[in-house]
């Protein structure tokens, strides 16, 4: 009885173990299976967070199409081609939950709300110059506007801080030469007098341009008030030049942008007869203006910066007369405010000097100046570490022309640039290119940069 009371007990003990050994490999395999589940579900909601660089790519060609022709880009300022790009960028940002509104100066903001009212600016322009590229200005919208959809997705609607995109009105100043319209207007540099009197070629002025599309010239300084919670600004643009392409390097984090000195330098010499004057005592005032053509070059290059001669007029402009007056106009450019100046110096003493080899006079006009602006430090430095985790190659570059951003910054925003290499080193031409898969690429590296910026906002 003993015998057999315990094999029972052991066969009882067997199957106990074998019930115990199949639960545990239900509830492992039940574990398995949630864990697959929610992989499958963070992966699904991992997806639908991701960035769509190629979707960028895709809108920028549709907007080509739809606002260029065979000689480039026609989307001028308060023109029917940039009011039909507008209500084009409207359509693409109302499938968003965000608020679009037009301010005083007819910029257009799209805010997505966040959990605080401190605000990241992000920030281009869709206007082009006439028979211009397919990305100046308009790559920075839809950039922004790609960024917006990932944190919209990624937050649920409410990011940690407010984040807002902003397509500011006439950065090119094509129609009436004054560029960064909208930009001064909002950061309250804007020359309301200078401005007043502008005219496009046709003899419409400014104001009543703006009018037409709904905007009071008197007005449009009122748009400083978006700037009031702003904390950060962010501006991605092709670079326009060729020190990128010359690197081979597809992006660059931007330093600030040159200051500009620009005047007018006219030389008063004597008109006599081009076959009774002797070559000794001729005043000639055109030779003196020349004289400064290769000096720049020697300015330029002793103190780092860039002079341009972008024009030469002469008078009475014959053929047969020895010129009297000849006037030109030099543009100065340097990241630094010294060596800006001591440019300046040096172009003017050069030209008197030439005057007096000449036995000729000369005289200076300011046509424009602005100081140089540097960007924010903490931004750079995001943006240098976004372009690295993005394609591991590093490089900080000034920006020669001028862009919004730098009136911004001028604003007290702490702002950054990044910049795309621009393909031949050319832009406001229809020929503007840069490799989509460089494209592709800033996309990218600017979304890195808007989550570092985001997260700094928040932590100030």
């Amino acid at each position: 009885m003993m015998g057999r009371n315990g094999s029972v007990n052991s066969m009882r003990r067997k199957e106990v173990a074998v019930n115990h050994s199949l639960s545990n490999v239900v509830v492992g395999l039940s574990l398995c299976a949630a864990a697959r589940e929610r992989k499958s579900i963070a992966g699904r909601s991992q997806m639908s967070f991701s960035l769509n660089p190629k979707r960028t790519v895709a809108e920028l060609k549709e907007l080509r199409s739809l606002t260029g022709d065979e000689n480039g880009a026609q989307r001028v300022a308060f023109t029917k081609t940039w009011a039909t790009a507008r209500n084009w960028l409207r359509k693409k940002l109302e499938a968003l939950p965000v608020e679009i509104h037009t301010d005083a100066a007819g910029n257009l903001w799209t805010t997505l709300r966040g959990q605080s009212e401190r605000a990241l600016l992000i920030g281009g322009h869709i206007d082009s110059v006439p028979n211009g590229g397919w990305l100046d200005g308009c790559l920075n919208v839809l950039a922004g506007v790609e960024i917006l959809r990932r944190i919209s997705a990624q937050y649920d609607g409410k990011p940690p801080v407010t984040v807002r995109l902003v397509d500011w009105a006439d950065e090119e100043g094509a129609r009436f030469g004054k560029s960064l319209f909208g930009s001064s207007a909002c950061s309250g540099n804007l020359n309301l007098e200078e401005a007043r009197g502008l005219k496009d070629r046709d003899g419409i002025r400014l104001p009543d341009a703006l009018k037409e599309i709904g905007v009071d010239f008197e007005r449009v300084k009122e748009s400083g008030k978006e700037l009031k919670d702003a904390a950060a600004y962010l501006e991605l643009h092709i670079e326009q030049g060729p020190v990128l392409l010359d690197l081979d390097l597809p992006l660059g984090a931007v330093l600030g942008t040159f200051g500009v000195e620009r005047h007018a330098i006219t030389f008063l010499g004597q008109a006599a007869h081009s076959g009774s004057t002797p070559m000794n005592r001729r005043k000639d005032a055109f030779l003196a203006a020349a004289k400064m053509s290769p000096e720049i070059y020697r300015i330029a290059e002793r103190n780092g910066g860039v002079c341009t001669i972008g024009s030469c007029t002469t008078k009475p402009g014959i053929v047969t007369s020895v010129v009297e007056e000849c006037r030109i106009t030099l543009d100065q450019r340097h990241l630094d405010a010294a060596a800006l100046a001591r440019m300046l110096a040096e172009a003017r003493d050069a030209s008197a000097r030439f005057a007096s080899e000449g036995n000729v006079k000369v005289s200076w006009e300011r046509l424009w100046q602005i100081e140089p602006v540097l960007f924010n430090n903490d931004l750079i430095a995001m943006c240098d570490e976004a372009i690295g985790e993005t394609c591991g190659k590093r490089h900080r570059l000034p920006s020669g022309p001028l862009h919004d951003a730098a009136e911004v910054a001028r604003a007290g925003v702490p702002t950054v640039m990044m910049f795309v290499q621009s393909l031949h080193g050319i832009s406001h031409n229809k020929i503007e290119d840069t490799r989509e898969e460089h494209l592709e690429l800033c996309v990218a590296a600017f979304d890195k940069l808007a989550e570092k910026a985001m997260n700094w906002v928040r932590a100030k």
